[in-house]
């Protein structure tokens, strides 16, 4: 071969693989476009795991405690001497715990026992989960009443409270609050305060009636004693 057509073959080989190799990453009819290399190495940095929060010791879990306690005992003490606000001093129900089918019922389920304040004698109704029941209490000065509280012991049947009624001069009862309560046992202590506040009463009243869905919160109903406030 003569020196000439050597050089020209040389330059044509050298040709061919230049221009392969600028054909290397073009993208292929069919294909998805190749993907860039990183530019380094190190993957990028992850954010920390949050970190669960630490359990209370046994000392935070008893402070807790007491100041639960202590809000609780502020709260009673706010209700019981409030000077706008009433004991029931008569009292009177649709059943009784024990009175079934003309049978006396039981003393300590009387709903005389809700006269007064707070002292743990309270009254029971005598069916847990049918129907409805009531208690009508009565108070001593007729006021424009604005809050009906209902003291249950150990929230037996708070939930189930539906319908809190006044009744005016001319004996019409007039619903001052009704629907679902959302009201729940109260851990802090033991009684839970059921509170409803309303707009002032047109007329004063001196009698409420608290109606009960007994099927709501199935069990007795207990209730140690009612409070009106108005003035």
């Amino acid at each position: 071969m003569s020196p000439i057509k050597y050089v020209a073959l040389a330059f044509f080989a050298s040709v061919v693989i230049l221009s392969g190799c600028g054909r290397k990453n073009a993208a292929v009819p069919g294909q998805p476009p190749p993907v860039a290399e990183q530019q380094s190495g190190t993957p990028p940095p992850q954010s920390a795991a949050p970190q669960a929060a630490a359990e209370p010791s046994p000392d935070d879990a008893e402070k807790a405690q007491k100041l639960a306690r202590l809000e609780y005992a502020t709260m009673e003490d706010q209700y019981m001497n409030d000077p706008h606000a009433q004991w029931a001093s008569s009292a009177s129900a649709s059943s009784t715990f024990g009175d079934d089918n003309g049978a006396k019922p039981a003393e300590g389920s009387l709903a005389s026992n809700v006269i007064g304040p707070v002292d743990g004698n309270s009254w029971t109704n005598n069916r847990p989960d049918a129907g409805f029941d009531w208690l009508r209490v009565g108070f001593d000065k007729p006021v424009f009443a604005t809050e009906i509280r209902v003291v249950f012991v150990a929230g037996q049947g708070v939930e189930a409270v539906n319908k809190l009624e006044v009744q005016d001069a001319q004996d019409q009862w007039i619903t001052v609050w009704s629907g679902l309560s959302d009201v729940k046992a109260d851990p802090r202590g033991s009684r839970t305060w059921f509170v409803r506040k309303f707009d002032r009463t047109k007329t004063p009243t001196k009698t409420v009636r608290i109606t009960i869905a007994n099927n709501v919160q199935p069990g007795y109903k207990v209730i140690d004693a009612v409070q009106l406030v108005g003035e």
